[in-house]
């Protein structure tokens, strides 16, 4: 899977778990709902500064956002 992806989802499940729509997490991390929502769907790619944004937004660290083990896979070269 894609790592663009892999952000995605880990992003739209914390969403969840948090009962957030994709306007409250965008308006909380101070970004676009349109942002969040190609973002989830693995459109775009994401700098560390918005996923810091966006893991602050959720109440997460970004040790703990990436602490998931969808972030495990090793890639070979």
């Amino acid at each position: 899977m894609e790592i663009k992806t892999k952000l995605g989802l880990r992003i739209k499940a914390l969403r969840e778990m948090a009962s957030m729509s994709q306007k409250d997490l965008a308006y909380s991390a101070d970004l676009d709902r349109s942002y969040i929502a190609s973002v989830e769907s693995g459109k775009r790619n994401v700098s560390i500064v918005n996923i810091e944004k966006i893991s602050s937004a959720l109440g997460v660290t970004v040790k703990e956002f990436f602490n998931d083990g969808s972030f495990d896979e090793k890639k070979e070269l």
